[in-house]
């Protein structure tokens, strides 16, 4: 019997997991520009309070996705940023994916009508789960940033939702 996560929403008490699992997609070179995971108050005050969740495999946190704000304008006030990080015991076993799904439901039952990801080319499973949910490829940011001394090129992904705002 293939055992489904539950995904419920993300308090202060699952930062420790949520910053160890964030430290694993450091690591990889593959997640985010990121070197440092940054203190609880600061993440929680570079992301939006909705749209935080964990995915749960018997009571152990096995992922986490949330939303940031792409610009302070109120005009971007229904773009958000997604981010998704999957623990390394937990990779393709479709979390992200159930994680990314919900993420999207949550993000429309609040307003927002455009999702955005930046991914790096090498990382595939990001890519695919990405698109199996509607995302598509926007643009391709060459050499925008610096990891470790080497520039990484970057592709802007974009879904817009069919329920909320102009469609």
């Amino acid at each position: 019997m293939k055992r489904e996560p539950n995904i419920v929403a993300m308090t202060p008490e699952d930062w420790d997991a949520v910053a160890r699992i964030y430290k694993e997609g450091i690591a990889t070179n593959m997640a985010t520009f990121e070197k440092e995971i940054p203190s609880w108050e600061t993440w929680n005050q570079s992301h939006l309070k909705t749209g935080r969740i964990v995915a749960k495999m018997k009571n152990e946190i096995a992922g986490w996705a949330a939303l940031s704000a792409v610009s302070s304008r109120c005009v971007y006030g229904g773009v958000a940023e997604v981010s998704v990080y999957v623990s390394a015991n937990y990779r393709g076993k479709n979390i992200g994916f159930l994680l990314l799904e919900k993420l999207i439901h949550e993000s429309e039952k609040n307003g927002i009508w455009t999702l955005q990801s930046g991914i790096f080319p090498e990382n595939i499973p990001s890519i695919k789960i990405h698109q199996k949910v509607g995302f598509r490829q926007i643009g391709y940011r060459e050499k925008i940033g610096q990891l470790d001394g080497v520039w990484k090129d970057n592709l802007l992904f974009e879904r817009r939702s069919k329920k909320v705002g102009m469609n």
